[in-house]
């Protein structure tokens, strides 16, 4: 509580302002206001996939394809590491480039004064690249930047083959994982449900493209550690770590019977005949608290993770090919939502008990993993994605973030 001293201090304070110094507070104040509400991306609730999306971007080549017969867009140069109240040259170019794409409006002008409406033009333009909306001028965003228009007009054609692809009748409800956003949609009725952050496969390691059904939901799995990993990370990892099996509950089995880590010879491929299967527990195994199984031929499926902090990242692309979900109990409270007897208490009370329990979702959902790395929705926003898998056949003519796979031995090999 506020003691009555604060109170009288706080109120002397305000009457001891000149009226000047709290005009020009008001004056930022309400500036900032404008520039945020102006340029505030808002969440739509089209779909990705769908005829609406497909109709929207169709229009935005056009838009694009006009942008380029005035000269496109300008370059920025020297504006890394700008941010609000910094004065500099570069921040005149920084608003013409920010205009011609519809991020700043043109009555900001072309003062080199980096201010609230500039900080809110970038923050738009990094929701529109799936970057972290700081407002600061970082190296991604300058990157993004500095892609040409007609660079941005073939990645637009190129995604809208993938998008009349999926512009059909894809189910009432539907989950969409785009691969290149590191995001997954649910989709009801022709309206977003939920968005969710993922985390995806590495560049060496890819998610699948793929069309399937959420059939399953295992809650407090075990995991089963796939061949490739015991090769390619679990080998190395025992050799520089012995305790790591161990330390991370995984048993190892030769058929029925359990091996003790020092029966095996890390040092050949002895490892690769056994089987390896990690014990549940959401704040150690490897798919957290829940597995989302769809059958598909590629053995991939979407999973809880006790590693959260990855959700905050812009470069997700750090699975061997499955998907980790963010807020993953709202996800499947949706997948359940026409299973009787599986309602967010249930599913709550699963989690708290820890108990091996499996739920059959009553009607499959249809899933789509898909690579859209840029589309547009009806209110006129667009969106573009680093081509992590090299897809889009534009080899280096728009950069990538990294496509370097992280080296076992700086990461926990469980990364399925």
């Amino acid at each position: 509580m506020l003691s009555r001293r604060t109170l009288l201090t706080g109120s002397l304070a305000l009457v001891a302002t000149p009226t000047s110094v709290w005009a020009q507070n008001q004056a930022e104040w309400s500036q900032n206001y404008e520039a945020v509400s102006r340029t505030r991306v808002k969440r739509t609730t089209t779909p990705m996939l769908s005829a609406e999306s497909l109709a929207a971007t169709e229009q935005m080549i056009e838009q694009y394809r006009q942008i380029a017969s005035r000269g496109g867009w300008p370059s920025v140069r020297g504006v890394d590491g700008l941010r609000v109240g910094v004065q500099s040259p570069a921040v005149v170019a920084l608003r013409q480039r920010l205009i011609v794409t519809g991020d700043l409006d043109p009555s900001a002008g072309d003062s080199p004064i980096y201010d609230s409406y500039v900080e809110s033009g970038v923050r738009r333009f990094q929701a529109r690249h799936g970057l972290s909306s700081t407002g600061t001028m970082t190296g991604p965003t300058v990157t993004a930047m500095n892609v040409p228009v007609d660079m941005r007009i073939r990645q637009l054609e190129i995604n809208i083959a993938r998008l009349r692809t999926h512009a059909g009748n894809l189910g009432n409800r539907y989950v969409t994982v785009n691969i290149p956003a590191a995001l997954v949609e649910t989709v009801e009725g022709g309206v977003v449900h939920t968005r969710h952050a993922a985390g995806v496969g590495k560049s060496d390691r890819q998610s699948p493209i793929l069309s399937s059904k959420v059939v399953e939901i295992n809650f407090n799995p075990y995991w089963t550690v796939p061949a490739s990993i015991i090769r390619k990370d679990l080998i190395p990892k025992m050799q520089k770590e012995p305790n790591y099996l161990t330390d991370n509950k995984i048993r190892i089995f030769n058929g029925a019977t359990e091996l003790s880590p020092s029966q095996v010879n890390w040092f050949s491929d002895e490892a690769t005949r056994y089987r390896f299967r990690q014990d549940p527990g959401g704040e150690l195994n490897s798919m957290g608290f829940v597995r989302i199984n769809i059958p598909n031929p590629h053995g991939v499926y979407m999973h809880d993770t006790p590693s959260k902090g990855i959700f905050g990242d812009d470069f997700r692309f750090v699975s061997s090919g499955c998907v980790r979900v963010q807020n993953v109990r709202d996800y499947i409270e949706w997948l359940l939502k026409e299973t009787p007897g599986w309602g967010r208490e249930q599913i709550d009370a699963v989690f708290k008990a820890g108990s091996r329990t499996d739920a059959r979702v009553a009607v499959p959902v249809n899933i789509y993993w898909t690579y859209i790395t840029a589309w547009a929705t009806p209110d006129g926003l667009v969106q573009f994605r680093d081509d992590i898998y090299n897809k889009d056949g534009l080899g280096n003519a728009i950069p990538v973030a990294s496509r370097v796979p992280t080296a076992p031995d700086e990461e926990m090999f469980l990364q399925n």
